[in-house]
């Protein structure tokens, strides 16, 4: 580990007492809890066959697919938000967990990002109806914003509880356009190639 670790990290990288405080305590648990009910969510789209009719029947099959990668994915979430305030484990050495905080922060924080620049052009009217924005969908992206920093936080306390040098961050942050271009772009052409789904 002492090739990640700075000992005279400062800023927002500065050392911090060993244990996290209560309130990142918290901010983990409501992450936590966030994740796990968001993968509920995909769950149930599955158990109740809810993109089986309707325009979206013939992506039926692919949508099953991105639908249990998206469970992976936030179950992933999860069990990273669990490790940035647990005790540093053998197989969960601290700086990979740091770069996994950053991008799961860096993931959210660019697509919720991205869906405020979309309600944006629809509230002008430059990309769609301005009378598609409901109060559901300001709420969707408020929790991404929300989900966004709680990861933040997270990444930040765990990194200078560490004392873990600032370009484990940079790392994982270069991570988020990888990860969102593989589920938006790369996995549904791949299903569409292996003739799962039409090409979108």
């Amino acid at each position: 580990m002492a090739s990640s670790i700075s000992p005279s990290a400062s800023g927002p990288f500065a050392s911090a007492p060993a244990r996290p405080g209560r309130a990142v305590t918290a901010t983990a648990v409501l992450t936590i809890l966030a994740c796990v009910g968001f993968a509920l969510v995909n769950v149930v789209f599955e158990l109740t066959d809810r993109f089986s009719g309707g325009a979206y029947a013939d992506y039926a099959d692919g949508l099953a697919v991105m639908n249990w990668l998206v469970v992976g994915l936030k179950i992933v979430g999860a069990g990273v938000a669990l490790l940035s305030v647990a005790p540093e484990r053998r197989w969960a050495p601290a700086p990979l967990v740091a770069v996994l905080a950053w991008a799961g922060f860096a993931t959210l924080g660019v697509y919720g990002l991205g869906s405020v620049v979309q309600a944006l052009g629809l509230a002008t009217g430059m990309t769609g109806d301005p009378g598609r924005i409901g109060a559901g969908a300001v709420a969707y992206v408020l929790f991404f914003l929300l989900f966004a920093v709680g990861f933040g936080t997270l990444a930040v306390s765990h990194t200078r509880r560490h004392r873990i040098r600032a370009r484990v961050a940079v790392v994982g942050f270069l991570g988020a356009p990888l990860l969102l271009g593989g589920v938006f772009v790369g996995i549904p052409a791949l299903l569409a190639a292996l003739g799962v789904m039409p090409p979108l």
